[in-house]
Parts: structure tokens; sequence; C-alpha cells
């Protein structure tokens, strides 16, 4: 087996234990802070809101950081830190007793979150431009894949083992990813091979960005990919609630949190493909015109069955956003830039990850749920408009300077 193909299956198996051991909280934080004394159903709500939503506050300013450094230096040594450093702070986690315990190592999580960013990064540099789509679609696998599957195995080990035992096996977890990257993971740098080092400083990178109207538009992308997801997940369970009359409102609410994932998993790889062969920028016009028709009927649907199918439909077409939009940056960015560029596009989700619960629930408590998705909807269709035109806007620059 070739070092570049071991290098994209040690990745995705460790991009698996990550994203599914980070999301395996998710579904028992509001009730782990319980456990810290005699609290008011408000102050929980409140205090898992601030302790969720800060990881991504963090690693919102942190990201680029760490693709600048992972561009200078490698991405190995960063890969390595960002692991090691989330298994400590997740296994400290399982010996908490306050709020601002809490708060402090999820601080510290949002420092070194940033891995599954940080290994595009790493696979990007080292791909043929030819075939980046590809191959970053088999890479996403590995996370999708442990986000869709992260939460049930959360809920169960939390039942089974306690709250504080289910950090401390979340933490090996990772600490077992951060094993595999270290003594399995060789990092190639054809970029730099016979070429003279050249350091772009952060104003060239971000005058770059924005000299590109294409390559801004994409980071917008990502953020709006993150939005739209976000602002859908807390109100599930009670969308799911309204649609069906049943007692176990929380394992449909998950069949319909999961549907979208089996359609991420089902064509993730197979857009990258078709971004290779026909374009990244055509194939995510044509995936932002499919997501802004799937989303739209959820809306309306009048049984759950059908709002699960357009669940599955829309996570096919969100599916090939990702590596399209980080297929397009490899295209876009000078290799020593490459890192810092993916950065501020992992930023860009991340924020999304913050806005998008503030947003759709704001939303839902002024014009209800259903008008969450039809703004969602709309906010895919804006998103297209504005990449065709700066898709136009660049051709015709280009022709002009020839």
């Amino acid at each position: 087996m070739s070092i570049k193909k071991r290098n994209l299956y040690i990745l995705m198996v460790a991009n698996l234990l990550i994203s599914a051991s980070t999301t395996m909280i998710m579904p028992f934080l509001s009730l782990y802070i319980e456990t810290f004394g005699d609290y008011s159903e408000a102050y929980v709500q409140r205090w898992a809101g601030y302790i969720f939503g800060v990881t991504f506050l963090v690693a919102f300013i942190f990201s680029p950081i760490w693709g600048r450094i992972g561009d200078k230096y490698g991405f190995k040594k960063i890969l390595m830190f960002t692991a090691f450093g989330m298994s400590v702070s997740i296994f400290l986690m399982g010996y908490a007793h306050s709020v601002t315990y809490m708060m402090i190592l999820r601080i510290f999580m949002g420092v070194v979150t940033g891995f599954i960013g940080i290994s595009n990064a790493f696979i990007a540099r080292q791909t043929d431009r030819n075939e980046a789509g590809k191959v970053l679609g088999t890479l996403q696998l590995g996370g999708v894949t442990g986000m869709l599957f992260g939460p049930l195995l959360g809920g169960a080990l939390a039942d089974f083992f306690g709250f504080s035992s289910t950090f401390i096996i979340t933490g090996i977890a990772i600490f077992v990813a951060a094993l595999l990257v270290t003594f399995g993971l060789k990092e190639i740098r054809p970029d730099l091979e016979g070429v003279k080092k050249v350091t772009y400083s952060r104003r060239e990178v971000l005058k770059h960005i924005f000299q590109l109207r294409v390559l801004m538009m994409v980071m917008i992308i990502s953020l709006l990919i993150q939005v739209a997801n976000f602002s859908v997940q807390p109100l599930l369970a009670l969308y799911v609630g309204e649609l069906t009359h049943t007692d176990n409102v929380a394992l449909l609410s998950g069949l319909a949190f999961s549907a979208a994932g089996f359609g991420n998993l089902v064509m993730t790889r197979k857009w990258g493909e078709l971004g290779d062969r026909y374009g990244y920028e055509k194939i995510l016009n044509i995936l932002l015109i499919m997501a802004a028709l799937f989303v739209l009927p959820q809306a309306f649907v009048p049984n759950l069955w059908l709002f699960i199918f357009f669940r599955f439909l829309f996570g096919i077409a969100i599916g090939g956003m990702v590596p399209c939009v980080t297929a397009y940056i490899r295209l876009s960015a000078p290799g020593q830039m490459q890192g810092e560029m993916l950065g501020y596009n992992q930023s860009a989700r991340f924020l999304g990850n913050v806005i998008g619960p503030i947003l759709g629930g704001t939303m839902a408590g002024f014009v209800g749920m259903s008008n969450v998705f039809v703004f969602t909807s709309f906010m895919f269709v804006v998103a297209f408009v504005l990449l065709w035109f700066s898709l136009r806007s660049d051709r015709k620059r280009h022709v002009n300077v020839d």
C-alpha cells in the first residue's frame, strides 16, 4: 500500500473515532450539569448552551492559527497536539464538579479542536489536483460516520456506565486516535520539494481570498452549511413531536437526525469524483439548488416518514459540499498557504455552529418552527445566486486580463 493511501485510511479511522467521541456527549450534556448541584431548569439550559457554544467560539479563533503553523512546520505535529489535547480535556471532564470547571475544559477543547479540518489540509496537500474531490470525499466518510453514530453510542454508554465514565471512555478513544496518528502517519510535502521556501503573511493570505470572489464565496457557503444544519437540530425533537403522536419522540427524532447523515454517507465520495471531472464550483451550484429544493418540503410535510425521506435527500445534497469546497480551496491556493486558508474555512464552519442554534431558536419563537426550514431553503438559493455571479465575475476578469 502506498504511503498516501495509508495516510488516507489512518486519518479516516482517526476522524471516525474523534467525530464519534466529540459528539457522544451531546445527548446528555445538560443532564451532566444537573449532577453538579441543585439548579433550576433555566440555569441548566443556559449553562448547557454556554458550555456547548464556547468550544466553537474559541475554535473559530484558533483554526487559522493552526493552519498557518501547519503551513510553516508541517501538519502531523499539529494533528498530534490537537488529538492528545482533546483526549486530555474530555478525559478530565469525567471528573468535573462545577460549571466553571467544565467551562474551562471546554475552552481548552476549543483551542485544540480542529483535528478534522487539519486532516483535510494534510490530505489535500499530498493529493493530486485531478483527484482531490474523490480523496477528500473518502476522508469525509470517517467524520460523517462518527457524527452519525456518536450521539447514539454516547447515550447508550451514559445509560449503562454513567456520565463520568462516558467522558473517560471518550477520552481514551481519542487517545487511541492520537496514537494512530503519531505512529502511523507519514507526512509528505510534495509542494516544497526542490522549491525555495516561501512564507506568506496573514495579510497576503487574506488578500488572496478577497481577490478571488469564488474562493471567498465557497467559504461563506461553508458557514451556510453549518448554519442550516445547526439551526434545525435543537428543534428537531419538537418538530417530530408535532408530526407524530407517540411516546418514542426521542427515538424518532434520532432517526430523523440520522437520515441526513445516511444521505451524506451514500453520496459524499461520488460528489467529490464528479467535482474532479466537471469542476468543483459547478457541482457546488448543483448541490445548492438541490439542498434548497429538499429543505423546503420539510416545512409542509404531513407526516413523519415523508419528513425523514426529505431529510435523507437533503443529506445527499450537503454530503458533497464539504469535499468540493475543500478541493476547490486546494486548487485555488498556493501550497504554502493552503493550511491557513483551510483554517479560515474551518473557522467559517465553527461560526456557523454558533449562529445556527441561536438563529433557529429565535426564528422558531417568532415565526414558528416550519418557517425555519423555509428560511434555510432561501439561504441556499441566495448562496446559489451569489456563487453564480461570482463565477461570472471571475470569468470576465480572466478574459479581460488575457
